[in-house]
């Protein structure tokens, strides 16, 4: 069996996955997607894997990676139609509110004057977020139509894809903490709760992880919201309502797990190995000119120094 780990950066993340590889003797390459260079005619030497797993930082790098390499056969942890979805908070919600998944209100706006109108009917305070984008970065929660008339202008400025769909959001006040659940294919394996004082409770903004046993309503929650946006190893945001219980806000598919081992104690790189494992052994056997003479066993390929170079989660 033969594996590759596609990135754009070796974070803590990724060395751990790399150690679990080499620790159970599993035959991998670390492929930088940044040097790739695929033909759409001649996928041979790509399809030289059973799996891929994708840990690019890029979702715009990583879906394109992936596309190709599922062109070629090669099953990805995570598809690229996952990694589609769940890199877009507005597919995401959708396919969220396709499925039934309890989630906070989400409105959608093209311009700033009718986003304007959108949030005074959200009502204050609301929350604005880009469609793409991770650790808690440009999120703007907007208290009172002076704010929102400055974030709006100032979005319209910048001008830029990101800032041309005015993804609104409804304000859970969540009580201090926010919870993430882990989960492999149908499976929680791990939950913690995120603190901090600030509303925007990401550990890469500075919340602090526990451990947190998951309870049957969570649980139940968290596989509806996997099986909606088609599975595989994911990271699921949860909020909490006083009235409507578990809401689903965000679903991550190259999650972040560094500060979530030791409170949880649960070996989540290991159960991440295991899951693409379980996919490579799906993949039909290659014959003809598409069987490539094996590698040595380990990493064929060593990123630069400036790719080991872990960033804060």
């Amino acid at each position: 069996m033969r594996v590759a780990l596609l990135y754009t950066r070796v974070r803590v993340e990724e060395r751990l996955l790399i150690e679990e590889l080499g620790r159970r003797g599993i035959e991998h390459e670390l492929i930088d997607a940044r040097t790739c260079v695929f033909d759409i005619h001649d996928p041979a030497g790509w399809d030289r894997f059973d799996a891929v797993l994708d840990r690019c930082v890029s979702h715009t790098q990583g879906l394109t990676a992936v596309r190709m390499f599922e062109h070629a056969g090669v099953p990805s942890l995570n598809a690229s139609a996952i990694i589609e979805t769940c890199g877009d908070k507005l597919l995401t919600s959708a396919a969220l509110a396709r499925a039934g998944v309890p989630t906070p209100r989400v409105l959608v706006a093209l311009d700033p004057e009718s986003a304007l109108g959108a949030i005074e009917r959200m009502g204050y305070p609301a929350v604005l977020k880009p469609t793409v984008g991770s650790w808690g970065r440009l999120l703007s929660r907007v208290n009172d139509r002076d704010a929102a008339e400055s974030i709006l202008e100032h979005k319209a400025t910048l001008g830029g894809p990101q800032h041309g769909v005015y993804y609104i959001q409804e304000y859970i006040d969540k009580p201090g903490r926010d919870i993430r659940v882990f989960m492999a294919g149908d499976e929680p394996i791990a939950a913690i709760l995120r603190r901090s004082e600030h509303w925007i409770t990401n550990t890469a903004r500075g919340g602090k992880a526990e451990g947190l046993t998951i309870d049957p309503d969570l649980a139940r929650v968290c596989r509806g919201a996997a099986r909606a946006v088609g599975g595989g190893v994911l990271a699921i945001d949860v909020l909490e309502h006083p009235a409507r219980g578990y809401l689903v806000g965000e679903v991550n598919h190259t999650m972040e797990f560094r500060n979530s081992i030791e409170p949880t104690g649960v070996d989540i790189p290991g159960r991440v190995i295991d899951h693409l494992l379980a996919l490579a052994a799906t993949r039909p056997p290659r014959t003809g000119d598409r069987v490539v003479e094996p590698k040595p066993a380990g990493v064929a390929h060593t990123p630069g120094a400036a790719a080991l170079h872990g960033d804060p989660e």
